[in-house]
């Protein structure tokens, strides 16, 4: 958390204040994130303008007129600040233009920055191993199909793989099988590709309907505007354990690999 929707939300709250904006002031008010900050920084996107914005995986994208892109990851906590009134102890790396004032603010600092020419970004290491983006059209039944063949692995543990689909995180992938009927804990090899059809849909409506309430606010997150995500008012499963489902039957929850999963046996198989 953030996930793909809340990275999403930010770009798109980022890209009216500053596309096509020159980076008059850049300052960086610590010396790392998660790791350090890729040497030069401040002086390297000084004076750049912004040429435009977007997002691969759960990672932002700031291109720049010099060719290089800044990527960042808002990891556990992170958020970014428009025209804060003041700067908080947590507003770690702050963009100036002629109008505004941006500062990305990470309490927990898991978050990360980097640089990296905009015409490599597909060997990026960390771009090179993703797979396709769930929004975009090389994600279908025909791709999870060969990936998930004569997997005994569960549904929801390769979903989670970025290997297998990029972006995707803990919450959107319970609301995603709730969707579609599958169980979480159903052997990937065993889902035909009819189903794996209807998953590719659920996935796309649930993170569509994410993107347009906001994202889901847990405890740090908030749009840059600084308004809270709305999605969580929407989940059909996460987060409501002992209540409820559409079916009459009760959503229970389960712990995978140090994760939450929410799901419904009776409507999921």
């Amino acid at each position: 958390m953030p996930e793909l929707p809340e990275v999403e939300t930010t770009v798109r709250g980022l890209r009216p204040v500053l596309e096509g904006q020159v980076l008059e002031r850049v300052t960086l008010r610590r010396g790392d994130l998660r790791r350090p900050f890729p040497e030069g920084l401040g002086q390297h996107l000084t004076g750049a303008r912004v040429t435009g914005l977007g997002r691969r995986a759960k990672y932002g994208l700031i291109d720049t007129d010099r060719g290089d892109t800044l990527i960042f990851h808002l990891g556990m906590s992170g958020r970014w600040r428009i025209d804060p009134a003041e700067l908080g102890k947590h507003d770690h790396f702050v963009l100036e233009t002629a109008k505004h004032r941006l500062a990305l603010n990470d309490a927990r600092r898991f978050g990360s920055l980097d640089m990296v020419p905009t015409a490599e970004l597909d060997s990026w290491p960390a771009f090179a191993a993703l797979g396709p983006e769930p929004l975009g059209p090389d994600f279908d039944a025909a791709h999870l199909f060969a990936t998930f063949k004569e997997r005994t692995a569960p549904v929801k543990a390769l979903l989670l793989d970025q290997r297998v689909v990029a972006g995707l995180g803990n919450i959107y992938v319970c609301e995603a099988l709730f969707l579609s009927g599958i169980a979480p804990t159903r052997a990937a090899g065993t889902v035909t590709k009819p189903r794996l059809a209807k998953l590719v849909v659920a996935v796309r409506e649930v993170l569509e309907a994410a993107i347009a309430a906001g994202g889901s606010t847990l405890k740090d997150y908030a749009r840059p505007s600084g308004e809270l995500g709305y999605f969580a008012k929407q989940w059909r499963v996460y987060g409501r354990e002992g209540q409820p489902c559409s079916c009459s039957g009760l959503v229970e929850r389960r712990v995978d690999g140090g994760r939450s999963t929410f799901w419904c046996p009776r409507c999921q198989k």
